[in-house]
């Protein structure tokens, strides 16, 4: 039931307003009449370049921000995981917090440190803003994905470090041979909400768009999507908007996912 009223019943609705538009007649002075559109508001996503434009720039931004965040991820983990490591319960707490403050806040915060006039140089540019968020997604989701791995790594039966141990091997050999291997659907899994998550860039972007010209209010897909929706009155286009949105998500995760099982397969091969 509360799959229903939660997940199946909103979805349901987005799809249904994004099949109407709102026409209004006499010059735009009559009253305004809700009208099926079809597959119009569709159209209209793909014929605006903002939408494509958008996805392309969040693709950019995960091709560079992603692997950097899982790659800190997995180095925390194993470190954690390893014999000499001390204090591992103040360390995992330390690498978590970023997680628990508000993405709003986080991005607020760091804002402020951005300021030209506190650093002396402008992360904020044109060409230099793309990246500043993704040092703040990195900040904040890098303890999060370190916690999966890391509960992943304490489920590997020690027997296995034992016996590589006796047999000579070095705690970079078990590292890279026993730990990231048994790891690796932990991995897929962090890649595919990273995936989701890139797509849905907002709270930063949003933050951001207030303090420097260089984040427009249709930077993201969803920005654009909440600007079409609140700003133009328009909730079909809006709802349209997301649903595509979604359906890429859906296909960008689904690729990965056979990717990672193609590679899986292949490494598997005698």
């Amino acid at each position: 039931m509360l799959f229903i009223v939660f997940f199946l019943a909103p979805v349901g609705y987005a799809i249904n307003e994004s099949l109407h538009a709102v026409k209004r007649s006499g010059l735009g002075f009559g009253s305004p009449e809700r009208v099926f559109a079809g597959l119009g508001n569709y159209t209209k996503v793909f014929q605006d370049g903002t939408f494509l434009t958008g996805v392309g720039r969040l693709l950019l931004f995960g091709m560079v921000q992603v692997p950097i965040m899982l790659g800190l991820a997995l180095a925390l983990a194993l470190l954690l995981d390893g014999k000499a490591a001390r204090f591992k319960r103040f360390f995992r707490v330390v690498y978590f917090l970023p997680y628990a403050v508000p993405g709003v806040i986080a991005a607020i915060v760091w804002a402020f440190l951005y300021n030209p006039e506190v650093i002396g140089i402008d992360l904020l540019g044109d060409g230099t803003v793309l990246w500043s968020m993704g040092n703040i997604v990195t900040w904040t989701w890098t303890g999060f994905n370190m916690l999966v791995i890391y509960s992943a790594l304490k489920a590997i039966p020690s027997e296995l470090y034992e016996a590589a141990a006796l047999d000579g091997a070095s705690p970079w050999k078990i590292a890279w041979s026993i730990k990231i291997p048994m790891v690796r659907p932990s991995l897929v899994l962090t890649g595919v909400f990273s995936i989701i998550g890139t797509l849905q860039l907002f709270n930063e972007p949003m933050i951001l768009s207030d303090v420097t010209p260089a984040v427009s209010k249709d930077f993201t897909p969803l920005m654009w999507s909440l600007q079409v929706a609140l700003d133009h009155n328009d909730y079909g286009l809006g709802s349209a908007i997301s649903i595509v949105l979604a359906l890429v998500a859906g296909g960008l995760s689904l690729l990965f996912l056979r990717l990672s099982a193609w590679l899986t397969a292949r490494g598997a091969r005698p």
